[in-house]
């Protein structure tokens, strides 16, 4: 596990019942840097989200950075956490990282079955950036 999943392992291991971890999901909620209003379309929904999730990213100097939204307070919290683990990483760092803190915090145990999808959903669009980033990376190496 990485130092950022260790952090975040360490910062809910505060917390002992799952009423405080989710108020601290709602502060992260409050962290997350707002979305352009033009990534805030259809366009950049996750589907399989029972809420609205808007997720965009950019490669800048070899490295993938996200922005992202939702209208659900606890869902952002939730994309806050994934935002915080993979951003300024490169494509390659993205697909191999295992997203252990999930389980480590209790994360997927303690979501509703429509939550844990959207959470599915949501990792699953973001390493689909990073594989269209890394693939386009290679197409250009073999020019």
């Amino acid at each position: 596990m990485d130092k950022i999943q260790e952090e975040i392992v360490a910062e809910f291991a505060l917390f002992d019942d799952w009423l405080d971890k989710y108020d601290y999901l709602i502060s992260l909620a409050e962290t997350l840097p707002a979305i352009a209003p033009e990534h805030r379309t259809e366009q950049y929904v996750i589907e399989g989200c029972q809420s609205r999730v808007w997720v965009d990213a950019r490669m800048e100097d070899g490295k993938v950075y996200y922005t992202a939204d939702s209208d659900a307070i606890i869902t952002k919290g939730i994309i806050a956490l994934l935002v915080r683990v993979l951003n300024g990483r490169t494509p390659g760092e993205i697909l191999s990282t295992e997203l252990s803190f999930i389980d480590a915090i209790g994360l997927s145990a303690n979501l509703s079955p429509t939550r844990a999808n959207g959470l599915l959903a949501m990792v699953k669009q973001m390493r689909l950036y990073a594989l269209a980033f890394d693939n386009k990376s290679k197409k250009e190496a073999e020019k």
